[in-house]
């Protein structure tokens, strides 16, 4: 035994032991964020239930159980509930019942011994709202301005009248983001000079002619472009569907408001899964809706990814310079020893502190700076000088500065002094051996710190809540209009989406499988990127293997 223990074989089994926990830990997280996230998007059961309420009264109740739990019969007595039963535990189930703005709450508890029928209707679907959430009732009637379709001809006739109104929903959307978005900043861009011509003395009356002649015509497109979209909205709004709820009772739905209808109880197992697969899609592509609670996070996605890359491309170059300066032109000394120390404990400063300092320096000198010298006109309201995505990037690019840092270094150190002096032996300059032999020898160790740099940044929350990021961005940061990237806007990001849906919600219940939909998701963007970023290393490094030898 203690030869056993002196060969090493003990650690090396521990070692393995404690990797493998650690694999299984980490596979095991992300499958059941996984699974508590993705099977949201699976097209539940709807139950149509009688129930006989302890005080006599009888309800009918409609809609989708979302958890079960059994409850000691005591703590209902004590909580005034009079339960006549023999049974220590009683069941209760949570159900989301939709319907927000006829009933009070979207879920509620119902106790099993209340429950008189159960029923599953094929004939009960489920209604998506492009507001007010979902819908549960059953169709009886569309209405298609004066016609009116009812019977079996209804369930074929109700795919097409919705995909009709979301096409024409769709087209108005487009026309006021496009089109009314250029011109809206056009005139924004028009003011702007006319300010800007008030504050240099050069507001003479032929330019404001001009100008005041570019406004009438921009206006007057503005209203053509108006007229089109009232009446693509009145088009789409002119339809509508007529359900009978659980209360008994018909309601209206104009169809410009109905996302999709699905009747999940007659669907096959075929079905239910192109449903998800769509379902899943549409929320990757499509943007968020009743605070967050609903829709997708395409917005998020962009800006999460966007964001990541800018800091990338500002991190990459000052990190690498700095390792070169540290490694291959500072004197070994206890200045350089002390520069060394402090980025290293820079790694361990938290990252609030980083966002604090991004909103002093970055947000409020530098950019308050900008304005004053390059946006006058817009004072007193801000262009640079408030939070954005350009003092996001660069607020990460210092926070993960030292691990570029540091990671550049170990790779310069990893080069044979050989190959330098055989560079400058055969008559190469300094900088050309750095820069035709070192840095390419280096790249594996420069991309290794890039994708570390990026595996942090994607997934930091704290410093961006300060610096830029929003809870509802409404534009993208890269759209049409000159000069189409737009540095200074606010933007979402999937970290703080996730800590909005599930800390600031209004309905936490319907939130929170979105909170682990989201987390998914967020772990599949960081796993994207550095699978991108090792491609990349790995091409480098096969592609510079020949000057090790």
């Amino acid at each position: 035994m203690g030869k056993w223990f002196k060969s090493g074989s003990p650690w090396i089994w521990m070692t393995a032991g404690a990797v493998s926990l650690s694999l299984v830990a980490v596979l095991g997280l992300l499958l059941l964020i996984a699974w508590r996230g993705l099977t949201y998007f699976w097209p539940s059961t709807l139950y149509q239930w009688e129930l006989q309420h302890l005080d006599g009264r009888q309800e009918q109740l409609i809609g989708e159980i979302y958890d079960r739990e059994w409850v000691p019969v005591e703590r209902l007595l004590d909580a005034g509930i009079p339960l006549v039963t023999d049974e220590e535990f009683v069941e209760r189930l949570l159900v989301k019942t939709g319907n927000r703005e006829y009933v009070p709450l979207d879920f509620r508890w119902v106790l099993a011994p209340t429950i008189v029928s159960t029923e599953t209707p094929q004939d009960l679907a489920v209604i998506e709202r492009s507001r007010n959430g979902n819908f549960y009732g059953f169709p009886v009637a569309l209405v298609e301005g004066e016609r009116t379709i009812r019977g079996p001809e209804l369930t074929a006739a109700l795919p097409k009248a919705i995909e009709a109104a979301n096409a024409l929903t769709e087209q108005a959307d487009k026309l006021q983001r496009s089109d009314i978005g250029r011109i809206n900043h056009q005139l924004e861009t028009l003011r702007l000079e006319e300010r800007r011509l008030q504050l240099e003395g050069k507001d003479t009356e032929e330019a404001l002619a001009q100008i005041a002649a570019r406004r009438d015509a921009l206006n007057q497109s503005y209203l053509e472009l108006e007229r089109e979209l009232f009446g693509l909205r009145a088009q789409a709004g002119k339809n509508a569907l007529l359900v009978t709820d659980m209360r008994g009772e018909t309601v209206r739905l104009p169809l410009s408001e109905v996302k999709g209808l699905t009747f999940s109880n007659a669907l096959s197992l075929p079905g239910k899964a192109w449903h998800w697969l769509k379902s899943v899609g549409q929320f990757v592509v499509d943007e968020p809706r009743e605070a967050n609670t609903e829709g997708g996070v395409f917005p998020a996605i962009f800006g999460t990814v966007f964001m990541v890359l800018l800091m990338a491309v500002i991190v990459t170059p000052f990190g690498v310079m700095a390792a070169v300066y540290l490694h291959e032109y500072a004197h070994k000394g206890p200045i350089t020893r002390l520069i060394r120390i402090a980025v290293i404990n820079l790694a361990g400063v938290p990252s609030i502190v980083y966002g604090v300092f991004g909103l002093g320096f970055f947000v409020y000198m530098v950019g308050g700076s900008i304005d004053q010298l390059f946006y006058p006109e817009a004072l007193p309201n801000p262009v640079f000088g408030t939070p954005g995505v350009l003092w996001s990037a660069l607020t990460l690019a210092i926070l993960t500065l030292p691990v570029v840092i540091v990671s550049t270094e170990e790779g310069l150190s990893r080069i044979p002094s050989a190959v330098r002096q055989g560079s400058l032996a055969l008559g190469a300059t300094k900088a050309e051996t750095l820069w035709r032999i070192v840095l390419p020898m280096a790249s594996p160790a420069i991309m290794t710190g890039l994708i570390l740099a990026v595996a942090r940044a994607a997934g930091e929350v704290a410093p961006l809540m300060l610096v830029g990021v929003v809870k509802l961005a409404p534009q993208l940061p890269v759209d049409g209009n000159f000069p189409y990237v737009h540095l200074d806007r606010k933007f979402m990001h999937l970290g703080f989406h996730i800590y909005d849906v599930g800390f600031q919600s209004p309905n936490v219940e319907a939130a929170r499988p979105l909170v682990y939909a989201t987390s998914f998701l967020l772990v599949t963007v960081i796993v994207a990127l550095n699978l991108t970023a090792i491609g990349v290393r790995n091409h480098l490094r096969e592609k510079f293997r020949a000057f090790e030898h």
